[in-house]
């Protein structure tokens, strides 16, 4: 299945060819030239390449290594404990790494109070024969004892990088569309670029969905804002709040007020009798709290959260309630 998805199909299995800026690359090839690997964390915005360079550093090293996503087998101690436990116990049977690796996706996502203290200690325990890497949206939602264990690595891209990474970017899609055979105009795709920069993968979520027209042309842009408007109201009925979180990071991008604008649109039609009123006066509170609030992500789901807890939905004949 996963070679259908062209974010796995053109995953890139090198540094080299990762799109980063020079300072990042370079960090990375330093380790690759050292043959050897510290602790990492790897912060920075959703689809930057955390979980792609942790990946082309294993296997230009030659290590064995594993992935857990955090935000859902990782959030169970057990499961993790028995999985980690399996694998880092064993030495490594490969000739090109001295270490097994364990890459924990998402790590921001796993409990504070338990799983990430269980991390600490097994970074720890394995020292000898394992090293970890975390990819994280959030540095500051990791334990400070965990951080501190960690080479931290930041993705985040300077205002005087994004122009080059874009254009590297621009390439590397020109190039997957012509080899999927797939028409295109420039202007289109350079919009698409923009709309979800610095999210390399939705971008190409977003282009692989729109490819079956045959062509990526200024059709596809409404397309795209419907399809998202749809992906929020069927997130919501179906009360999946670490999905419902997704959608909030993917559409930061946005100024706030339009944001809850859109959201308020979006309600409106899909909405019971009672719950219109409701969430008028939800989304009116969230939003007059947007202008001065530290922290937008937090504010936007706690909006969305009250709207899903006690907003009515309606449902149409074939969906299941």
């Amino acid at each position: 299945m996963s070679e259908y998805l062209w974010t796995e199909k053109y995953r890139p299995g090198r540094i080299e060819d990762c799109i980063l800026t020079n300072e990042l690359k370079e960090t990375f090839k330093q380790f690759l030239n050292q043959k050897e690997i510290p602790n990492l964390l790897l912060s920075g915005t959703s689809g930057t390449g955390k979980t792609t360079v942790a990946r082309a550093l294993c296997e230009e090293l030659g290590a064995d290594y594993i992935i857990i996503n955090g935000s859902d087998e990782g959030r169970q101690i057990d499961t993790l404990r028995h999985k980690i436990k399996n694998f880092a116990s064993t030495v490594s049977l490969t000739e090109q790494s001295n270490h097994k690796v364990v890459i924990v996706d998402e790590a921001d996502y796993m409990n504070a109070d338990s799983v990430q203290p269980a991390l600490r200690n097994f970074i720890e325990t394995f020292y000898k024969n394992c090293r970890f890497i975390f990819t994280c949206n959030y540095k500051n939602k990791i334990l400070p004892a965990l951080h501190s264990r960690c080479t931290v690595i930041d993705f985040a891209i300077k205002n005087g990088e994004k122009r080059l990474t874009a254009m590297a970017f621009m390439k590397r899609l020109s190039k997957i569309l012509d080899d999927e055979k797939i028409e295109f105009d420039k202007k289109v795709l350079a919009e698409l670029i923009q709309k979800y920069y610095p999210d390399f993968r939705r971008t190409i979520n977003e282009l692989q969905r729109y490819s079956v027209r045959g062509k990526i042309d200024s059709g596809i842009l409404f397309s795209l804002s419907e399809a998202n408007t749809k992906e929020l109201i069927k997130i919501l009925k179906e009360k999946r709040f670490n999905d419902m979180r997704k959608w909030v990071i993917q559409n930061l991008d946005k100024e706030p007020s339009s944001l809850f604008s859109s959201i308020y649109n979006i309600l409106y039609s899909n909405l019971e009798g009672a719950g219109i009123a409701q969430a008028v006066l939800i989304i009116a509170g969230y939003q007059y709290k947007s202008a001065f609030v530290a922290d937008q992500e937090i504010n936007m789901v706690a909006c969305l959260t009250e709207v899903m807890a006690n907003c009515k939905f309606k449902w149409g004949i074939y969906e299941n309630k």
